[in-house]
Formats: structure tokens, C-alpha cells, sequence
């Protein structure tokens, strides 16, 4: 893979022109490849990166945005977003975290050890959902036979609801990858696409990261002095070309331990939960919350499984599990924000 240019400033000498005089038709086109603050780095299309600042505070700019940006003197100012596509994005009763934008797929990686919380997985999956982006769930540690196996069972339900799962062995404690589980397959799945990494402290992802991208670690540094984020790296969205013909992409971003979901409204979270969309339209009433309704098909579907003693793992089965997931999700987002005192 070819080195990416470093991040750098906007010159006269890359482009001669000033910002006194200039209009729409001189901006530039560019893709945001890392963003801290106020700070980002623009990509341009012959691969030149140069640090910019959005126009204006309500700008809000990500990684993954085509935008139109204006260079000067010595930095660039971003002026116009591109329509998105999507926008994957978090938000608490506080703020609201931006992942990133125009994505293809996003890699949800959890791990046999240390134990995954299905309720993160299922925040996750629900925002993708809401966006239109297709999941990637990634069980890695399949090394750890024991341990692998419950954690393999415990995501039955999820490719019962036709989610991709796939088995990975990224960093074997013996070096010996089961079969069919090496990392080199995940990585052939992002090839061509732009996916966004998400997943917990200890799950593998600087393993993934590392291997598709040789130098991401020495990119990660560059992108950070060239921001002057130091210390706050691991804050730092990144962007990271996956071939020498920028054809594939991946962009790592943390904040996955806490993934709030004030943006979906509780009466639209059924809908964005493959297990439990089908049962809505038996349902008696039109505004069923699913929760404590007569003739709820949602419910009923549950109740049955349990009736039948069904397989969590059968297409059209609602787990007690997911229903647990779904009812303590559709009081959170229910509930009015509580924003602390003192």
C-alpha cells in the first residue's frame, strides 16, 4: 500500500490564490479524514491532506463528509457539506456523538473474552438500522474453544434475524487459527466499501486495524500532531485507506462503551429490531407500545416461543432476552431527560 501523504498546511505554494476575492466557484472539493474539535484534515481528490476548520460553529463536520472547502494562506476553511448519505451518530441525554458519515458497512466487533454486553450490540445494531447501513457482527477469540462457544450461542438470535456473524481468531494464544476463522477473511469483506470499526476495550481491534492497515498506527500519529491532539489520540476518529487506489476504506471510533439512543423515538424501535418488526402489524392497536397492550402481537410472539419451547434461534422467534432489551430500551427513551443537578 502506498504512503499517504501527511497532513499539512494550506499553502500559496499548493495554490496561489488568496482568500480576498475568492467565490463558490473557486472552492475546492474534499473528503474529512480525521476531525478533533475544531480541528479536521481534508483529504483532496489528488490525495494532498491539509488541515481546515469549519465555517461557522454550526458546521458540523465528520469523518467520511464530501465537503467544499476554501484554501488560504496557510489553512483551509471547510464552507459547504455534501448531502450525506448517512450518519451514524449516538446520542445521551447531554450530547450528541457523530461516528461518521456516507458509510457502506459498519464492523460491530465484540469478543468471546471479556464477555460482551448484548444490550451494546443491540444499540449498535439499531442505529444501524435507523440509518440504513448494513451490520457486520465479528466474534473474535475463537481460539478460546470453551469460552468461544457460548459466546457463539449467545449471537444465534442475531443471525437468526439474518445478520451476518462471523468467527475470528485475530491473534491465536498458540498461533494455530481454527479453521474458517482467519482475520484475513474479515479483512476481505472490507475491501471495495467504507465501514466504520466499533467495539469494546479488549475486543481486537487494534489487532484488525493493524494488519489491514500496516501503518496505521505511524498515520494515527501524524494525523495527531498535525492536529495537535497529543494526548487525546484515542478521542480521534480516523480515516484509513485500505489500497493504493483508495477504493476500500476503514475508519476507526471509540465511543462505543456508552451508545445512547435519545435520537429514536420510542415508538419507532420496534420497527428498527428485525425480531420484533414482523409481529407489529398483529397487533390490535395501531399505537401499541408492545409492553402491556391486549392483543399485542409482539407478546403473543414471545409468549409462544416460550409456549413451544422454541429455539431463540428460529427465524421469527422473539428471545426473552431481546424482549428484556426492548422493553428496558423503550423506558429509556421514554423517560424525560434527567440532566443532573448541583
Amino acid at each position: 500500500m502506498s504512503r499517504p501523504p501527511r497532513a499539512s498546511r494550506a499553502s500559496s505554494r499548493r495554490n496561489p490564490r488568496s482568500a480576498a476575492g475568492d467565490g463558490p466557484d473557486t472552492l475546492e472539493d474534499g473528503l474529512i479524514v480525521a476531525s478533533h474539535g475544531r480541528h479536521c484534515v481534508v483529504e483532496t481528490p489528488d490525495g494532498q491532506r491539509v488541515i481546515c476548520h469549519p465555517r461557522g460553529k454550526k458546521l458540523g463536520v465528520v469523518v467520511g463528509d464530501r465537503v467544499r472547502w476554501q484554501p488560504s494562506q496557510d489553512e483551509g476553511t471547510i464552507e459547504q457539506i455534501t448531502p450525506r448519505r448517512n450518519l451514524l451518530y449516538r446520542q445521551d441525554e447531554v450530547r450528541t456523538k457523530s461516528f461518521a458519515a456516507n458509510l457502506d458497512q459498519v464492523l460491530i466487533l465484540v469478543a468471546a473474552e471479556p464477555e460482551f454486553s448484548e444490550h451494546q450490540l443491540s444499540r449498535a445494531l439499531i442505529a444501524c438500522e435507523a440509518e440504513h447501513i448494513e451490520p457486520l457482527i465479528v466474534l473474535n477469540k475463537a481460539d478460546l474453544a470453551p469460552l468461544f462457544a457460548r459466546a457463539w450461542q449467545r449471537l444465534a438470535p442475531y443471525r437468526a434475524m439474518g445478520y451476518t456473524v462471523l468467527p475470528m481468531a485475530a491473534k491465536p494464544v498458540d498461533g494455530v487459527v481454527p479453521a474458517g476463522c482467519s482475520l484475513d477473511d474479515v479483512i476481505a469483506r472490507l475491501q471495495g466499501r467504507t465501514t466504520l470499526i466499533l467495539g469494546p476495550s479488549g475486543a481486537g481491534k487494534s489487532t484488525l486495524i493493524n494488519r489491514a492497515v500496516p501503518r496505521a498506527a505511524a498515520l494515527t500519529n501524524e494525523i495527531s500532531q498535525a492536529l495537535n491532539s497529543g494526548k487525546h489520540t484515542t478521542t480521534t476518529t480516523t480515516w484509513y485507506w485500505l489500497d493504493a487506489a483508495r477504493t476500500g476504506a476503514l475508519i476507526d471510533s471509540p465511543g462505543f462503551q456508552e451508545f445512547g439512543l435519545r435520537h429514536i423515538e420510542p415508538m419507532q424501535l420496534a420497527a428498527y429490531m428485525p425480531d420484533l418488526k414482523p409481529h407489529v402489524a398483529e397487533c390490535r392497536f395501531y399505537n401499541c407500545t408492545h409492553l402491556h397492550e391486549p392483543g399485542c402481537g409482539v407478546r403473543a410472539a414471545v409468549a409462544e416461543a416460550v409456549l413451544q419451547a422454541e429455539s431463540p434461534a428460529s427465524a421469527g422467534v422473539i428471545s426473552a432476552s431481546r424482549y428484556k432489551i426492548y422493553s428496558d430500551l423503550f423506558h429509556e427513551l421514554s423517560a424525560p431527560p434527567n440532566y443532573g443537578v448541583g
